[in-house]
């Protein structure tokens, strides 16, 4: 018995070392395969999602349905057959609706050591591609702030048109793609998925006196870089921060206020909506220090809250609104239930949500009539009644979006910046289950909400537009300028310098 129980030890240690290590990105799925996952993908994004055909005609999705259908001529790898799913689910313009790699992939990948990349980091936006960074630190030629124009021969426009296909965003916001590209080692990552790793690239670029230069740098390699290992070792050597730490840390990150007690203003940085991260206390500390301080200004940074929860978001405009508000004209589903609901997450969950929550209208949707019907009041406790300044630019999305919307009405609120990454109109929400295609692994995020903030606000397919526009320059990026903020200072200081300036005698 001593000798059995031994064996079958032995049998699932080597099969739980065996699993570790049997995924590979190599591996190639049937032609089959590959067809029923894609089959079963558009057949759910049909049947569950609310704004399939919001900003494409049906038509027209038909059409990028059948086309990412004729792409599945053989047997492909993971990689391959996302490509695929990518630029399908971009068609729909949906910041919402994304493609996830599969579990196995992402623990495989957490396993390899830094392999070699694509060695700048870029910020882009109208036909404009500049040097945020160089990983080769002694490249002394593409230092920060250098124009590019082309890339192995490609022009700016030509690889940016190419990319854009490939990034989901709410309608046809342009801002969120741009800042999307713009945000660290993304770029690099999407560039080698669609033109592959090259082990030099050809840059060509403007030089100090307008000049049109090209050079020959090379791939980035971890490995090769003494540099950074010495800087890790660094890192290494220091103290290792306490639990406590690393929460303070971490709360830091996503959510801190900063009071300059003298010129009493103050910045508030919100990095997220999201849960976990204590905002209730936070926002209910805070209002009580900027009333105690005095503060009659205050900048709340935005620029890079993806969003998280409503009730968040509804949380902190309570104390900033001076009128009661609506988070939606509109919020429903299409569907509870459907005969692929097993591949769904939380699905009993969901689907028990939108039975306990909802009513099924004359229009055949599951409308969430509480959002629909009610109004928030400003809060009393705490009101801040002082000048506001809202950061916002291509990564404000989602509840940041409902954020924004429904205090830039207001004369004692500034926005300011680039437009929301989040749709002015409305986007798609709410609960977001991932979807896992049983033959590949992989996963979508399939909203199952469709939410109006406004319907009043034109169905343009843009996001909130900022009051005062303050958009990167080469100069702003060469001077590594937050731009942003240096405008709302500047609007701040000249609000004070009216302030003081006596009227007009007659």
């Amino acid at each position: 018995m001593r000798k059995l129980w031994l064996f079958i030890i032995v049998v699932l240690l080597v099969s739980c070392s065996a699993g570790k290590h049997s995924y590979s990105p190599n591996k190639k799925y049937s032609l089959q395969q590959v067809e029923r996952d894609y089959t079963l993908y558009r057949e759910i994004l049909e049947e569950h999602h609310p704004s399939l055909y919001w900003y494409t005609s049906k038509d027209s999705m038909d059409y990028y349905f059948e086309e990412g259908k004729k792409q599945l001529k053989d047997s492909m790898t993971e990689i391959q057959f996302r490509k695929i799913l990518n630029y399908v689910t971009a068609k729909i313009n949906c910041g919402h609706t994304t493609v996830r790699s599969s579990k196995g992939f992402i623990k495989y990948n957490d396993t390899l050591r830094p392999g070699k990349i694509f060695p700048l980091s870029l910020k882009l936006w109208q036909d404009t591609m500049v040097v945020a960074a160089n990983l080769n630190r002694r490249d002394s030629v593409l230092k920060r702030g250098t124009p590019i124009t082309k890339i192995n021969g490609r022009s700016g426009n030509e690889i940016v048109d190419t990319l854009f296909n490939y990034l989901s965003t709410d309608g046809y916001n342009r801002t969120h793609k741009y800042q999307t590209l713009s945000n660290r080692g993304f770029f690099g990552s999407l560039y080698t998925s669609l033109f592959g790793l090259s082990e030099r690239y050809t840059v060509e670029y403007v030089d100090s006196t307008g000049q049109l230069k090209t050079i020959n740098i090379p791939v980035y390699n971890p490995a090769a870089d003494t540099f950074n290992r010495a800087a890790i070792r660094r890192l290494a050597s220091l103290p290792r921060p306490s639990r406590e730490e690393r929460r303070q840390n971490q709360m830091a990150a996503v959510r801190l206020l900063q009071i300059d007690t003298v010129n009493h203003s103050a910045m508030m940085n919100l990095a997220s909506f999201g849960k976990g991260f204590g905002l209730k206390k936070f926002f209910r500390q805070s209002f009580r220090t900027l009333k105690q301080q005095k503060i009659t200004h205050l900048i709340i940074d935005v620029r890079s809250n993806g969003g998280g929860s409503v009730t968040n978001s509804t949380k902190i405009t309570r104390y900033i609104a001076d009128h009661r508000f609506k988070v939606a004209d509109t919020l429903f589903a299409i569907s509870k239930k459907g005969k692929h609901s097993r591949y769904m997450e939380n699905h009993f969950w969901n689907r028990l949500f939108i039975t306990l929550f909802t009513r099924k209208k004359r229009d055949g949707n599951y409308h969430f009539g509480y959002f629909e019907r009610h109004y928030f009041k400003p809060k009393q406790t705490n009101h801040y009644d002082g000048k506001v300044y809202i950061l916002t630019g291509g990564n404000s999305f989602s509840a940041t979006t409902l954020f924004s919307s429904a205090l830039i009405k207001q004369d004692n609120v500034t926005v300011v910046g680039e437009e929301t990454g989040g749709g002015a109109y409305g986007n798609s929400a709410w609960l977001i289950p991932d979807v896992t295609l049983p033959e590949t692994g992989l996963r979508f995020r399939l909203p199952l909400f469709r939410l109006v903030i406004d319907k009043n606000t034109p169905k343009d397919g843009k996001g909130v537009q900022p009051e005062v526009l303050s958009l990167p320059t080469v100069e702003a990026i060469k001077r590594n300028a937050d731009y942003k903020l240096e405008k709302a200072m500047e609007l701040i200081k000249k609000d004070k310098a009216q302030a003081q300036t006596p009227p007009n005698l007659p």
